[in-house]
């Protein structure tokens, strides 16, 4: 039968496999001869054996295992679009932070070594000044915000010590105030003239000098180049009470410059807080990188015109 068939089979197609007359019924054995890479050989050699394993079993157990691992462990915020966007949005922007504070760094190295010196003549006391600032508010919403209506609350707080609506850390800056400027006034705002400000640091406040260190608070995640200014906690909480949507500005991590330190300036009364709200709530409605290359623009302009 197997000669017969071998001679059925030439001038065929490769895939043609032709029985003779025979009768078969389920279950009847038969030796069915397999075309294999052109030659008639009747049997699956090795390495297509395993090929068709590979296709039939390993294959299929692969997709299965993948499929169930994408259901279980991607978020389902990862398969709506919106979040893939804004996700990967905020991945190249703090690309673009790394990479423009590495440069801001190299580039202001020389003041890192004119500028101490320049202090120390100017006032007694130290180069550079830490200040509490308040950073991005992480926590979005409650974290029980789906919770079951009959589950009792258990918790005897928050677990924040103090809620300042944001995450604190420190930033630096050179020093523009004499020495201990806060000791006997509290928290208050800088304002016109002020006597604390020393001459050196009027300048150096002008032109924004002062924030060059901060180029280290956005290596480290806790700013970003472009962003609402950072406020102190005092400041936060009681202007938080003051002004509608206040905290909204917390949506974002806090800026070496933003929209509202170009356009307003410094912050001197409530008046000026509010344009500096709405300002700040405008860039993080329109975001996009081109709103910031346009603020980091306008942030040159600025130091080198003050």
């Amino acid at each position: 039968m197997k000669a017969e068939m071998d001679g059925q089979l030439q001038g065929r197609s490769d895939n043609a496999v032709v029985l003779d007359g025979t009768k078969l019924t389920y279950g009847t054995a038969a030796d069915v001869a397999v075309p294999t890479g052109g030659a008639t050989t009747g049997y699956l050699n090795f390495f297509e054996y395993m090929k068709y394993l590979s296709c039939e079993y390993f294959h299929g157990i692969l997709f299965v295992t993948l499929s169930v691992l994408f259901a279980l462990m991607v978020p389902a915020a990862l398969t709506k679009p919106e979040r893939v966007k804004a996700m990967a949005g905020r991945l190249f922007k703090r690309a673009i932070d790394i990479v423009g504070a590495t440069v801001g760094l190299i580039l202001t190295l020389p003041l890192f070594i004119i500028l101490p010196v320049l202090i120390k003549l100017d006032s007694p006391g130290s180069v550079f000044y830490t200040q509490v600032r308040v950073g991005e508010n992480r926590r979005k919403r409650d974290r029980r915000f789906h919770q079951k209506s009959d589950i009792v609350e258990r918790r005897r707080r928050d677990r924040r010590r103090e809620n300042i609506m944001g995450k604190p850390f420190k930033v630096i800056k050179f020093r523009t105030m004499v020495q201990d400027a806060e000791k006997k006034c509290g928290p208050v705002w800088a304002t016109r003239n002020d006597p604390r400000i020393t001459k050196l640091g009027s300048f150096l406040r002008k032109t924004r000098l002062d924030e060059i260190p901060q180029f280290l608070n956005v290596l480290k995640g806790d700013m970003s180049l472009v962003g609402p200014r950072p406020e102190r906690p005092a400041f936060v909480k009681e202007l938080a009470t003051k002004i509608e949507n206040y905290e909204g500005r917390l949506a974002v991590k806090p800026g070496l410059t933003g929209l509202a330190q170009v356009e307003n300036g410094y912050d001197s009364d409530i008046e000026s807080v509010n344009r500096k709200v709405s300002l700040d709530l405008k860039y993080i409605k329109d975001w996009s990188i081109w709103t910031d290359i346009k603020i980091l623009l306008k942030t040159v302009v600025v130091v080198i015109t003050g």
